[in-house]
């Protein structure tokens, strides 16, 4: 016997750190010839046949233990060479593979190297289950980092999910585990078998899994999610040279799984909901969906938020490709796809990244910097150079494989500030003594410089709640290079002035024009999220006041004041209809409303015809951004709730004027200034019969007269309806 008895044991127990080193074929010491090992359990008959070379010799192997272990020598061989093995169990079935220890790695040196300074933009070609043809063998590599594992092994359905089988090998100082193993494919379920610091065993699902099993079982499969024939060359090229600052952006935000429902149980899968969806939304005339997450989540209820596969779509709506095919398809349509991203955190499954090698490895330590107090989850270590490679690739992933046109990246507050929902005394401060995260910062930096670099045209969005000045100035001006940054004051002031009852409103009106003293220190989106509807907070809807006919006329003067204010307009589902219900995840929308009444389908119609004057009117998203894309006609005149302001572009060859009046009362001849003379034509009304409104409006529209009112040359006498949103345009 060749190997000493510690060695033999090692590999009986599967604890040998590199078990390349003793399986296989090696030359002798003495250079006589080659020993070949092979660990194979329930093997009763082990011999290998060259696979190329035919002048080299068979090796009969005997069993060297009751463990498994088969030892064989050939002498007077030169060289190693590839060989199969041929094994035959006890039931007499043999079986004839190459030998997965007869393999050098599939990770190089600069490969390593990348990763461990955080730089291997594409890790994700490296590390997790990769299918791939080595000397002519298909197989799957395997690799994972785990460095404070005693042993890895790759189990699944291929090997009885038995740890003796495969056990991987560790890469030198970088704590990345790697196998080959031939004739596994596309389909093939697999964990990784941890033998973890403190000697327990553990099996955890791929970090870098590309699919996995429908929750609640959690294996990873292997998968690949490069064969999807995409068809969308035409969108990418148009977004490639695309300034999304000056382009239109009505966003839809979508819950796949809640947006409709099969039946009360189960949801449509992403190629059924592409037949659904995309016709809506076209029709509705958004220009963009946003997806909830779509990372792999066990956790239904927390829609998307707690990931537990962060290269992998949720599979409980089907495989990669098939929501490859989703996204196509609204390139196809004209629509962009943009996914919420949850960089933030990670759930404590533990199954899934906690305590992935038995130490803090992806996440911090210290529960001060670690853990989430507010949603049980664990913070990543962004000091990590391994963690933040995990994250910053993982954003190109999702752009690379799937053709993502936006990341909105989640709970950004809590990720740069230290003291993030905690007290005194319960957070550590950064090396300056400052309560802001300094690698967070950092790290957010680079995700934002990498992803418009690698993918020129992709947005970024941040969910900041906070102050934090230059969110959407790129770092090299000192900010954190974000394309646009949630208006989450905007949406507070809005929602708060719109649920008062209109008596109230007139001491209030600074709720509506505070935003503008801000407006020019970031790229905002103006959200009326999913946020807004759930956790007790009823339905838009339901937060307006008075009866039927006001809550409908309200919500409408809601919306259109959303998207004709500057900043990119977005909507979570059901909103655009008037549901009535606060969101339920485990339901589909009441669609049914839509033929219970007019109002229902008045307010729908509302937003279609708001999405259509939005993409005619340059004026309503060209210049978002420029101090001459808006200014205040009026907001002086709180007594009466009526305020006026102007949208234009850059050369005024889209002007509007637009007049609310947030009372329910009817104001006739009410006089407002204008910009130029002629006739102003009235494009919009949320009071039209159409709408569900008494049908009180400017229907030959009005004359500007040479009377100067509000600072503006000419001024027209308007029929303001009550509870209205107003859109004039100039006849050229």
């Amino acid at each position: 016997m060749l190997l000493t008895r510690d060695e033999l044991e090692s590999l009986a127990q599967a604890r040998h750190r590199s078990p390349h080193q003793l399986l296989g074929m090696h030359p002798l010491g003495d250079g006589s010839g080659v020993v070949v090992r092979a660990f194979l359990p329930n093997a009763a008959k082990v011999e290998i046949e060259p696979t190329h070379e035919k002048d080299k010799p068979k090796i009969q192997l005997k069993q060297l233990d009751k463990a498994g272990l088969y030892e064989g020598v050939a002498t007077g061989v030169k060289h190693v060479y590839a060989y199969d093995l041929i094994v035959t169990d006890y039931q007499g079935k043999s079986r004839r593979t190459r030998d997965a220890y007869s393999f050098l790695p599939t990770l190089g040196e600069t490969d390593l190297y990348l990763f461990g300074k955080g730089d291997e933009r594409r890790i994700y070609d490296k590390l997790g289950a990769q299918l791939r043809t080595i000397d002519g063998v298909h197989g799957t590599s395997f690799a994972v980092w785990a460095p404070n594992a005693q042993r890895i092994s790759v189990v699944g359905d291929f090997n009885g999910w038995d740890g003796r089988y495969h056990p991987m090998r560790l890469l030198g100082a970088s704590g990345v585990w790697e196998l080959f193993v031939p004739g596994i494919g596309e389909g093939a379920h697999y964990k990784y078998e941890i033998k973890n610091i403190h000697g327990a065993v553990v099996l955890k699902s791929d970090p870098y899994g590309f699919f996995f099993e429908a929750a609640p079982k959690n294996a990873s499969i292997v998968w690949n999610n490069q064969k999807f024939k995409w068809t969308d060359d035409t969108w990418l090229k148009h977004r490639r040279n695309q300034n999304a600052l000056k382009a239109p952006m009505s966003i839809y935000e979508v819950h796949i799984g809640s947006w409709k429902k099969k039946s009360v149980a189960e949801s449509f899968s992403y190629r059924e909901l592409a037949g659904l969806l995309i016709p809506y939304v076209k029709q509705m005339g958004f220009t963009h969906v946003e997806f909830l997450p779509v990372s792999e989540h066990a956790f239904y209820p927390s829609w998307g938020y707690q990931v537990t596969g962060f290269y992998s779509p949720a599979a409980r709506y089907g495989t990669p490709d098939d929501f490859q095919y989703l996204v196509n398809a609204l390139h196809e349509a004209g629509i962009g796809v943009i996914v919420d991203w949850v960089p933030a955190h990670f759930p404590r499954d533990e199954w899934a990244l906690a305590k992935f090698d038995g130490t803090a490895l992806y996440e911090h330590e210290d529960p001060r910097q670690g853990a989430h107090q507010d949603w049980g989850t664990l913070i990543f270590n962004y000091g990590r150079h391994e963690v933040v490679n995990f994250l910053t690739a993982n954003a190109l992933f999702w752009c690379e494989r799937f053709h993502i046109d936006g990341l909105r990246v989640d709970a950004v507050a809590s990720m740069l500030y230290l003291d993030y929902s905690r007290k005194e005394g319960e957070w550590v401060p950064n090396q300056f003594g400052g309560r802001e995260n300094l690698e967070a910062i950092e790290f957010l930096r680079k995700f934002n410089y990498l992803t418009h670099t690698e993918f020129p045209g992709v947005v970024t969005i941040a969910e900041e709640s906070t102050a934090w000045p230059l969110v959407t100035r790129p770092p090299y001006l000192g900010g954190l290079g974000f394309s646009f940054k949630w208006n989450m004051g905007w949406m507070h002031d809005t929602l708060n002035y719109f649920s008062r009852d209109a008596i109230h409103r007139k001491y209030h009106q600074h709720d509506l024009t505070f935003a503008m003293l801000y407006h020019h220190n970031e790229n905002f989106v103006l959200p009326l999220s999913h946020d807004e509807v759930v956790h007790g907070k009823g339905s838009l809807l339901g937060r307006m006041p008075g009866d039927d006919w006001q809550k409908f006329a309200n919500l409408r003067a809601l919306l259109g004041y959303q998207w004709t204010f500057p900043g990119k307009p977005l909507l979570f589902m059901g909103c655009e209809f008037g549901q009535r219900a606060e969101w339920n995840a485990n339901a589909g929308l009441d669609w049914w409303l839509l033929e219970a009444g007019p109002y229902h389908r008045g307010l729908q119609r509302f937003v279609e015809d708001l999405n259509k004057l939005y993409a005619d009117e340059p004026g309503l998203w060209e210049s978002d951004y420029d101090l001459s894309g808006f200014y205040w006609v009026d907001c002086t005149d709180q007594n009466n709730s009526v305020l006026s302001f102007v949208r234009q572009n850059q050369d005024r060859t889209s002007q509007l004027i637009i007049i609310l009046n947030l009372t329910p009362v009817p104001r006739p001849r009410y006089r407002i200034g204008l910009p130029v003379s002629g006739k102003w034509r009235e494009v919009l009304n949320s009071d039209a019969e159409i709408y569900g409104g008494s049908n009180t409006g400017n229907f030959g529209g009005v004359t500007a007269e040479d009377y100067q009112v509000h600072g503006q040359p000419h001024s027209a006498e308007f029929n303001l309806p009550p509870l209205s949103i107003l859109v004039f345009r100039p006849e050229v």
